[in-house]
């Protein structure tokens, strides 16, 4: 055994030291060893059993054949496991003596001390059982290490995996992810990480990291084709709906059911198909070629698009009545040609320009959609894909088929639209008269509809002869901005025009008796009015006015020097209290002044100052008017400058200016 010192030294290493008599059987243990062996401490010898019950079965003859082999080097290195703790290992260091005579083994003597192998053996463990694909390559490229799941997913044993060329086994891996982050790696010695596929026999996606060791290697890999598919199949929910989204702004931001529909075909392409190609029915609804007209198209290729839109020039002269097209018209069905679309085609066109074309365009598959309205058939469209894109399937047919159901409802609306706004401006018109030709007065009227059929309301203007001589103007505003408001304004222009011809001409009485007659016929109604009577005064063409005002927009004056005066003075609204007392102002007007009546259409803006705003922009109009002779031309300017490209709101207008007596 060891003396004092070397005790000492060895313990403070976490040795032990030993020595065996294998002729009787025994050995010595100090206190370290015997506790490292989970012996308890004993001052003498013990039975070589005792040291050997200690040791893993496995490892007893192993660790025997090791010390007898040792007799020709004269010293051995080993290593065990414990018994009762198999992760637990132990190493040995130790001499071998000899009987000189005959060179018999009889004894042994070392040191023992703790092994750390525990976390190694337990990772070999983990790595071999992970259910992630892990392998080894050495610096040769060849596989040194494969797991059970790398065997699966590779799809060789691990017989003929071990020591094989990655590049000889896996020949798909060059020229790619692969072979460019493997080589990096391994030239860099930083770890990698990358998504990559692989083609047959694996045909999968896989997330891989490529970690450098001292020999090669070391690299984990995840198929994550599902996650792949998934994370796609997401991109695509979102780009189909991205695309809805769009098609729906697109159709939302115009009634004009031509520009609406025309701005489909950029939209689809390239997302749906190819090319694309709008078509609609004249407003008939007959099914024949010549109420057809192709309003859209668009090509993927830049190149293509000339040839799509001499196409579309042609088709429907060539059409024939058993096209894929007019049966999708006919029927309503989506009509599909899944392959060899362009000779299908070709069939039911006449020969021509058109059959040569579609030749050339080469489509692989077509689609023909329907456009439906409200119960009517409006157009189709139709989709084109070449051969290197599949017919158009699945979730992205059930797309272009929502898309067609959204633009067939555009554009029934549009026409819709044209409709009411034509029936809204016909009513409009038929009760704002064009005003009488007068000795003393040029007078100038102007009535501009909302651009929105629905706000077509009840603006409205009257300017007619007294039976006793005085010229009556009006002109009013009934709330609200529909065919109901417009047609209670014809309710009260003709009320009005019948009190004013029937009583004398006072413009407050005359508010007053359609205020009471409101009440008695249209309960409800609230509307505003100025009337104004001009009776001829003097030998000069001198003028007298008289006007009341019901809460409506101030008339205004442009005299003869240039100066803007702002009639301001008013009452309560029609409508709202029968019984209001109604006054009445009267003022002289020379010639070449110019009375201005109007509604609140030609002033008011909600984003640009309200209606104090508008009465302040017409002022500084009016005064930079100053030296218009007509009224017409007076009228046409004040539209211009004041009224917006798309007015919000209808506006009438008219213009009075006395003449000079000739003499």
């Amino acid at each position: 055994m060891p003396d004092a010192y070397a005790l000492d030294a060895m313990a403070r290493a976490g040795m032990g030291a030993y020595r065996a008599d294998l002729s009787s059987s025994v050995l010595w243990l100090d206190d370290r060893a015997a506790t490292l062996l989970g012996i308890p401490p004993v001052s003498g010898p013990l039975p070589t059993g005792t040291v050997e019950a200690q040791i893993h079965p496995d490892d007893r003859p192993v660790l025997g054949e090791l010390v007898t082999g040792a007799l020709d080097a004269g010293s051995f290195e080993a290593e065990f496991r414990m018994a009762g703790s198999p992760d637990r290992w132990i190493a040995t260091r130790g001499r071998v003596t000899c009987e000189p005579s005959t060179g018999h083994l009889t004894g042994v003597a070392g040191v023992i001390f703790p092994r750390v192998r525990t976390s190694l053996h337990h990772a070999a463990e983990l790595v071999e059982d992970l259910p992630t694909t892990f392998f080894s390559l050495n610096r040769n490229w060849r596989f040194s290490y494969v797991n059970t799941e790398a065997e699966r997913v590779l799809g060789r044993p691990r017989a003929e995996l071990l020591d094989g060329d990655i590049w000889e086994l896996y020949p798909a891996a060059l020229s790619n992810a692969f072979e460019t982050y493997y080589r990096r790696a391994m030239s860099s010695g930083e770890p990698v990480s990358f998504d990559a596929y692989y083609p047959e026999p694996l045909n999968a996606w896989y997330e891989v990291r490529a970690m450098p060791t001292a020999e090669g290697l070391s690299v984990y890999f995840f198929d994550v084709t599902e996650r792949r598919r998934l994370q796609e199949e997401t991109e695509r929910i979102a780009r189909r709906a991205q695309l809805t989204a769009a098609v729906t702004t697109s159709l939302a931001q115009t009634l004009d059911a031509e520009e609406a529909v025309a701005a489909l075909a950029r939209t689809l392409v390239p997302q749906l198909a190819d090319w694309c190609v709008v078509t609609l029915l004249d407003a008939d609804g007959a099914i024949r070629p010549s109420a057809m007209r192709d309003i859209g198209w668009w090509h993927a290729d830049p190149a293509a698009r000339p040839l799509v839109e001499e196409y579309t020039r042609h088709r429907m002269d060539a059409l024939m009545g058993e096209s894929f097209l007019m049966r999708t018209l006919r029927t309503t069905d989506v009509v599909r040609v899944p392959d060899d679309a362009a000779a299908r085609i070709r069939a039911v066109l006449r020969p021509g320009r058109a059959q040569d074309l579609i030749t050339e365009l080469a489509p692989e598959s077509g689609t023909v959609l329907p456009l439906r309205g409200r119960g009517r058939t409006l157009g189709a469209i139709t989709l084109f894909n070449g051969a290197d894109r599949p017919p158009l399937d699945g979730a992205d047919l059930l797309t272009a088929q929502d898309i067609a159901a959204r633009a067939g409802l555009a554009l029934d609306n549009a026409y819709l639209y044209a409709s009411q706004r034509g029936v809204a401006e016909e009513l409009q018109r038929s009760f704002l008269t064009e005003p009488p030709q007068l000795d003393h007065l040029d007078v100038a009227v102007r009535y501009v509809p909302a651009a929105q059929a629905a706000k077509v309301g009840g603006d409205w203007f009257d300017v007619f002869q007294h039976p006793d001589g005085p010229t009556v103007v009006v002109i009013g505003d009934v709330t609200g901005h529909d065919l109901h408001a417009a047609a209670t304004m014809g309710q009260l222009r003709s009320m009005l025009r019948g009190i004013a011809t029937t009583t004398v001409p006072q413009p407050a009485a005359l508010l007053t008796q359609l205020d009471r007659a409101i009440e008695a016929v249209a309960p409800g109604t609230v509307a505003t009015a100025v009337v104004m009577t001009l009776e001829p005064v003097g030998p000069d063409g001198d003028v007298l006015v008289r006007w009341s005002n019901a809460g409506h927009p101030p008339p205004m004056l442009l005299d003869g020097e240039g100066d803007v005066v702002t009639l301001s003075r008013t009452n309560l609204l029609l409508g709202i209290r029968a019984e209001t007392v109604r006054t009445e102002q009267t003022f002289a007007v020379r010639p070449g002044s110019t009375l201005l009546l109007y509604t609140d259409g030609l002033v008011e803006r909600r984003d640009d100052g309200g209606l104090r705003g508008g009465l302040d922009r017409l002022r500084a109009t009016l005064r930079d008017l100053r030296g218009e002779r007509g009224t017409d031309p007076l009228c046409d300017e004040l539209v211009q400058r004041l009224l917006p490209a798309a007015p919000e709101d209808d506006m009438a207008l008219v213009a009075v200016r006395p003449r000079r007596t000739a003499g």
